[in-house]
């Protein structure tokens, strides 16, 4: 099967059966298949091999914060991206769901198209269609007290990369980085493919946690 693949994971049979309409009516995505809670959503994905995951958070059994932990633990999935499916204002496990190694999240009230952009750019790499909203939501959860979160070690990067990463966890997009630092948007990718590297995150999403965890960007208020 050509195109994007995805598994929709979801306790609302009817929110399952909305977002695999408009899913499917896209040329370049397909959705693959369907569950209803974690532990189903683990077994899906290790059988049809998704591309993306929408992951809901609140499920029986088995919810999807564990879920996403599994999956993006298991060396058989590591191409598969997870975006949280959240509401922002009840959900208190989106930032813990990124640690566990999600892409990034989408908002349940999301315009359809905004939806079908934020798969296509997980898919690419990105970890959210608007990297304000991931700093928002992030800076949100990282005003918690949160003794077990690592602090990340900056000694192997080099000034320009402690600078990219400051402005990604400002919420910078690729384009608004090179203009602030007067330097290309190709030159803006491979400093956070080395950033990436050297702390050992897999997508922009782990990179913003870094970013607030290394005390980089302080939470807006």
């Amino acid at each position: 099967m050509s195109g994007i693949r995805v598994l929709l994971v979801d306790d609302q049979a009817l929110l399952r059966h909305s977002l695999a309409m408009i899913i499917n009516n896209e040329p370049d995505l397909a959705v693959v298949g369907e569950a209803g809670d974690g532990a189903h959503a683990v077994a899906c994905a290790r059988t049809t091999r998704p591309d993306v995951i929408l992951m809901d958070v609140r499920m029986p059994h088995l919810d999807g914060l564990k879920a996403t932990r599994r999956i993006c633990t298991d060396p058989a999935l590591s191409a598969a991206r997870v975006l949280v499916l959240s509401m922002f204002e009840l959900d208190e496990y989106v930032y813990e769901a990124l640690h566990a190694g999600a892409s990034g999240f989408l908002l349940k009230d999301s315009r359809p198209e905004e939806l079908i952009e934020a798969i296509r750019r997980t898919h690419l790499g990105e970890s959210l269609f608007a990297p304000s909203i991931l700093t928002r939501l992030v800076a949100h959860y990282v005003t918690a007290p949160r003794p077990e979160r690592p602090t990340p070690t900056l000694r192997r990067l080099t000034g320009r990369e402690v600078e990219v990463l400051t402005l990604i966890g400002g919420g910078l997009s690729n384009d608004e980085i090179a203009t602030a630092l007067v330097i290309s948007v190709k030159t803006v990718k491979t400093h956070i493919t080395h950033l990436m590297a050297k702390l050992a995150v897999r997508d922009r999403a782990q990179l913003v946690i870094a970013a607030f965890d290394a005390g980089l960007v302080r939470p807006r208020h």
